[in-house]
């Protein structure tokens, strides 16, 4: 990498890309404009095939040599192409990035000096204008009031990939957990980077300030989840068999790395586990005991209703459990 970059304080912005070509420039050109000027970026393209890489090739020869790197993605979804970008990102402070946004110019800006109030691993995020496909903006993204932690990371994804920009130090934890997270197929990269972050003990700082547009589209990775149908839409989840795999998921992934976790949160993860193997009303019961909690009031209701009937149980030896 061109060592026009100095690494004291260069953000690595790391970029999933996959069939981007209608948005993906507008996004490009966003972060040329961004008042924190040191940075470099990292895309990995999913075998696009609808001119997303030609339109990032054009981008980087328009950039100092060395600023904007693209590599080959490992063609297994959007989460394991960023778990992926985190194997190759170098030492230093990274910044997640999807193809479809258009970011605020200050917004590496003030997530820089956000983290650099805090000392040891911090975990930044924030919140987001949603707007539709032509960026025209249809509400801000929902503020959340509940403690940021552990006990909410397990249940539920609030740090924003998409904001999320992590110190050195973050990073580096990271970077040490994300074969892991790759080998259990965990279901999102954000939801688990808040996890882990938690898990660790870091800073978690939730910016009430939007700094990015984050459009929707017909073909959107992530919906929004402000509106009464799209909130509806998630609790139904909730309920659903699929969460309690994402749960179980998650938990091996952090399973794998609990070395890296407070002792409190080691604890909080081995029960949390057990509940996941109980049946309805023990499961229940145990989640409730940890403190386990969602955002919201209807949103922690959701979450012990599932576990009562049943939908978070998993099968497998007892072995599974420590």
């Amino acid at each position: 990498m061109d060592q026009a970059f100095p690494e004291s304080d260069c953000i690595t912005i790391l970029l999933a890309s996959y069939r981007g070509a209608g948005f993906i420039r507008a996004q490009l050109d966003s972060i040329a404009a961004q008042t924190h000027p040191n940075w470099r970026l990292i895309l990995s393209d999913d075998g696009s095939d609808d001119g997303t890489p030609g339109i990032v090739a054009a981008f980087a020869a328009s950039r100092p040599a060395g600023q904007v790197q693209m590599i080959d993605g490992p063609r297994r979804g959007a989460t394991q192409n960023f778990l992926h970008l985190l194997t190759a990102a170098p030492e230093g402070a990274i910044a997640f990035c999807d193809q479809d946004d258009v970011w605020f110019p200050d917004k590496l800006a003030r997530a820089a000096a956000a983290l650099s109030r805090r000392d040891g691993p911090v975990h930044y995020a924030a919140r987001t204008i949603i707007t539709d496909a032509a960026l025209v903006p249809i509400a801000q993204s929902r503020h959340f009031h509940r403690p940021l932690g552990f006990r909410n990371a397990l249940v539920q994804a609030i740090m924003a990939g998409n904001t999320s920009v992590f110190n050195a130090e973050a990073a580096a934890l990271l970077r040490r957990c994300a074969a892991a997270a790759r080998a259990r197929n965990i279901e999102s990269h954000d939801w688990w980077a808040y996890q882990v972050t938690s898990g660790a003990g870091a800073a978690l700082i939730h910016d009430p300030r939007p700094a990015l547009f984050y459009r929707q589209h017909a073909h959107s990775v992530m919906g929004r989840n402000d509106t009464v149908p799209a909130l509806s839409q998630r609790i139904g989840k909730l309920l659903a068999g699929d969460y309690g795999g994402w749960l179980a998921a998650n938990h091996a992934a952090l399973e794998a790395v609990r070395s890296e976790l407070l002792p409190e949160n080691r604890r909080i993860l081995d029960r949390f586990g057990a509940a996941l193997y109980q049946p309805g009303p023990m499961a229940a019961a145990r989640m409730a005991r940890i403190g386990l909690y969602r955002q919201t009031a209807p949103g922690t209701a959701a979450l012990f209703a599932a576990a009562l009937l049943g939908r978070l149980r998993q099968r497998g030896p007892s072995s599974a459990i420590r």
